[in-house]
């Protein structure tokens, strides 16, 4: 089975958003509390010398993903083709009669929910519709800095290197997310 993935290079974020607006903008993701990326930023540092880095979140299409076993219904699967974490919108519960499990199991806090009363899970799915189109994820696509990539996750690991960390990142071990990262050098 081949993973796909995603990398970030953290050295190369400048948080301008254009991921967010991009992957709403595609998906028909209305104004509101649900957004399939997140941009988070992290600030540290003390006086003189204060630092800023931008963390790329999103749904990690984990080897074992905890949202999986935490559906009561079984709306969230992962493909055997291609590692793609999916939700079937149909079948899911929606964010009254569920309580909102999958977001509860997941570290990266990927499901998302929408403001109305009954909103059903929504979340990252790598742009599936365009992979079968061999185009990228819309992200990556328009990411005008460069600091994303999505590919079979050996692929990103030859090119990027295996690395699971960066700032502001906690990689659950026992999840093993999907994703290859170049961390923020410090000046």
């Amino acid at each position: 089975m081949v993973q796909l993935g995603l990398y970030f290079n953290q050295s190369r974020c400048t948080g301008c958003y254009a991921c967010i607006v991009a992957c709403k903008d595609w998906h028909d993701v209305p104004a509101g509390p649900a957004s399939w990326i997140r941009v988070l930023a992290n600030e540290g540092g003390t006086y003189p010398h204060p630092t800023l880095s931008y963390l790329f979140n999103t749904c990690f299409h984990c080897a074992h993903p905890p949202c999986v076993p935490a559906c009561p219904v079984g709306a969230i699967t992962k493909r055997k083709e291609d590692g793609i974490v999916v939700v079937d919108r149909e079948t899911c519960l929606g964010n009254v009669t569920c309580s909102r499990l999958c977001l509860e199991a997941c570290p990266h806090d990927a499901p998302q929910f929408g403001a109305e009363s009954g909103a059903k899970m929504q979340k990252c799915d790598l742009c599936l519709e365009r992979w079968v189109e061999g185009k990228m994820p819309i992200c990556v696509e328009g990411c005008q800095m460069r600091a994303l990539d999505a590919g079979p996750l050996d692929e990103l690991k030859d090119r990027y290197g295996d690395h699971q960390e960066a700032e502001g990142f906690v990689c659950s071990r026992g999840v093993t997310p999907s994703v290859v990262f170049n961390t923020r050098k410090r000046v």
